[in-house]
């Protein structure tokens, strides 16, 4: 498996810095997981702000971050060293809900449920799984902050084309677009938000009442 769409730049130096808040973080580190590339991408970011901080020993940068979160993905500082070393396996679901209480799925719109795996205010990061039914055609919306969805299970398509398995999807207000799935198998996406979804659309605005995630 390997992955087409990857955090941006400024997302992967965010997190390399420990600057990135812990919901997109974990994201990150998930989709890290099954990319060596991004790997060695945080890697050299990391190596760069280690000369940095060598020049100013007073910067207040959280170094470590991305192994700390890899080692929450994978069990232990010692599995994040192997896998860097060996072809990484897909993310699986049971490893992602193991660090978390969840509750049960809820619905939220024909075809579409989701599960919190933490609690916060709106307008503050949280970490979510999100399911969908095969077909099932999402509103067209926009957000109101920042979103990164990792696919776990299944793909999707929408205007800045298909995601599968492994694939990092991010967006911000500037975006809008309509998330379809794919026939044959249920998507399910690890998706850390800030805001909310904002629909467009007759249906859009009956359904917004429902989208509160």
């Amino acid at each position: 498996m390997t992955a087409r769409h990857h955090p941006d730049q400024v997302t992967l130096a965010a997190f390399a810095y420990g600057s990135l808040d812990k919901a997109r973080a974990f994201v990150t580190a998930a989709h890290m997981h099954t990319c060596p590339a991004c790997r060695r991408m945080v890697s050299a970011y990391e190596e760069s702000a280690g000369v940095i901080l060598e020049d100013a020993p007073s910067a207040a940068m959280s170094m470590g971050a991305s192994e700390t979160m890899l080692s929450m993905i994978l069990h232990g500082a010692d599995e994040t060293r192997a896998a860097a070393q060996t072809t990484p396996p897909e993310v699986e679901l049971a490893t992602v809900l193991s660090s978390f209480k969840t509750g049960p799925w809820r619905w939220l719109g024909p075809g579409v449920h989701c599960r919190a795996l933490t609690r916060a205010p709106v307008d503050e990061p949280r970490l979510f799984l999100l399911k969908a039914a095969p077909g099932t055609s999402l509103p067209e919306h926009s957000h109101g902050g920042a979103e990164l969805t990792l696919v776990l299970q299944g793909a999707y398509s929408h205007q800045g084309g298909r995601y599968a398995v492994g694939d990092v999807d991010e967006a911000d207000a500037s975006v809008e677009h309509q998330p379809i799935v794919d026939d044959g198998d249920t998507c399910i996406c690890l998706v850390a938000m800030t805001g909310q979804m904002r629909f467009k659309g007759f249906l859009g605005r009956v359904l917004q009442p429902f989208f509160r995630v």
